[in-house]
């Protein structure tokens, strides 16, 4: 049986990441060459050494997301190394001033969770998409949150994932007359290391289980679950879908 993305080249942005090597990994499992992309090179490694062990296609592009040259120059490379791309996959982000009250709010934090999240998202997507029209064909998935509805002490993370799903609804309506697709995911709280690294085990298991119990799936996500989304917006399977979010929540906040 064919896989569903042979022969296809994606961009896999936050590659080293839980969500990212997910996803990664399932692009790859169907077919697709990924170029892996993070600030931590080492990370992306390992994910290839992963995907080759697998008999799969992959190759390794290091930048920082919040800075414009180090992202056309990403581009560059890729063309050079492999002269298209048909699927971009934004996953680099995070919450740079978690649990802040509106009058701490942090001019530089916020600043730094606006370009790491949506800016970034939008200087990927105009890099792509220069490359995409050309050919006629290109599937984008972008990474927002559930907190894009709002969340008391994520006032600048909520604002970028927010900002997230206005630019995808927006390059939708730009770019479908290039068969060019644009979505976004929307994950509520996902079983990443990160967490665990940063609260601490104790903190983090009282976290995802007090999430877990006011979810209706009683479970939070895991890293397979957004790839598998990712995965359904990258393929043929969904190339009539454009400018949606779909929300990965368990039934979370219905």
């Amino acid at each position: 049986m064919r896989m569903k993305l042979s022969g296809k080249i994606a961009l896999v942005t936050g590659a080293a990441g839980g969500i990212g090597s997910s996803t990664a990994l399932c692009l790859a499992g169907e077919g697709a060459t990924v170029v892996l992309s993070d600030c931590d090179r080492e990370g992306c490694i390992a994910v290839q050494n992963q995907i080759l062990e697998l008999g799969g296609s992959a190759s390794v592009i290091t930048a920082d997301v919040t800075k414009e040259q180090e992202v056309v120059g990403l581009f560059a490379e890729l063309n050079a190394s492999v002269g298209s791309l048909d699927i971009l996959v934004n996953i680099a982000g995070g919450d740079r001033e978690p649990v802040a009250d509106v009058d701490a709010i942090d001019y530089d934090s916020m600043s730094r969770n606006l370009d790491l999240n949506l800016k970034s998202c939008i200087l990927f997507c105009r890099e792509a998409v220069r490359v995409m029209r050309s050919r006629r064909y290109g599937r984008i998935i972008n990474m927002s949150s559930l907190v894009y509805r709002g969340s008391p002490g994520q006032f600048s993370y909520s604002a970028a994932k927010g900002g997230i799903f206005s630019f995808t609804r927006s390059l939708a309506m730009a770019v479908g007359k290039d068969n060019i697709t644009v979505n976004a995911l929307a994950p509520a709280l996902v079983d990443v290391p990160v967490f665990e690294r940063v609260l601490g085990a104790e903190r983090w298991k009282a976290m995802s289980s007090d999430a877990a119990s006011r979810y209706p799936m009683q479970r939070i996500a895991t890293p397979d679950d957004v790839a598998r989304a990712a995965l359904f917006f990258a393929s043929d399977d969904a190339s009539f879908i454009t400018g949606q979010i779909l929300e990965i929540s368990g039934g979370a906040r219905l």
